[in-house]
């Protein structure tokens, strides 16, 4: 989704959330001076025309896994996801995270070539501050906000509809998703309005969760 489509709807979920624009803004701005390099050109070129399957962190993501033929796919994973993955002999190929869940895994994956695409948002400007600058793999940076000259919006709110809208904008020739539970009754408020939210918007991309 290009930013300005994706533009209506963040208004909307800042709207619902009282979430501030200038944090979102804030926390992009320290990104983008934070990051050692742009790989948008390799993130396009690992998505562009493959077959890509999206591992939310769902408490099915295990089973999931034995059950997907994973073989030639492009393997995305929803922040946390990673580590299950990675946990089972799996590295995914790209990890989409606002580093709430990040750990030294991840740096252990990056360094092995998996592209971490960082998310800034308001409530995570100590996240970035922290991980960023420990980065030396393939990087890239993105933001809900308005977008920068190194940091993108390919529009999304959590990280598991991130990672599905960014594979669509980025040329996938197929998105598959697995690990994704919705229905999670045993979350706070916040989190079950994120999960609505992130129904609504798979079904913007094609996926009917």
């Amino acid at each position: 989704m290009k930013s300005e489509d994706w533009e209506p709807y963040y208004v909307r979920i800042l709207a619902y959330f009282g979430f501030s624009r200038e944090d979102d803004e804030r926390s992009a701005e320290l990104l983008s001076a934070l990051l050692p390099r742009n790989d948008i050109a390799l993130l396009r070129d690992t998505i562009r025309g493959k077959d890509c399957i999206v591992c939310g962190n769902a408490p099915s993501l295990p089973s999931d896994i034995k059950n997907t033929d994973l073989t030639g796919k492009v393997v995305i994973a929803a922040d946390a996801a990673a580590s299950v993955l990675f946990s089972r002999g799996i590295r995914p190929d790209i990890i989409f995270s606002d580093m709430d869940g990040m750990d030294d895994d991840f740096l252990d994956m990056n360094d092995a070539g998996t592209i971490l695409v960082l998310h800034a948002h308001g409530d995570n400007i100590p996240l970035v501050r922290s991980w960023v600058p420990k980065v030396r793999g393939p990087i890239v940076g993105t933001t809900q906000s308005t977008p920068l000259a190194n940091v993108y919006n390919f529009g999304g709110f959590s990280d598991g509809d991130r990672c599905v809208f960014a594979a669509h904008e980025l040329g996938a020739g197929s998105v598959q998703l697995i690990g994704f539970d919705l229905d999670d009754k045993n979350v706070d408020p916040i989190k079950h309005g994120k999960l609505m939210i992130a129904r609504k918007l798979l079904k913007l991309a094609g996926h009917d969760v």
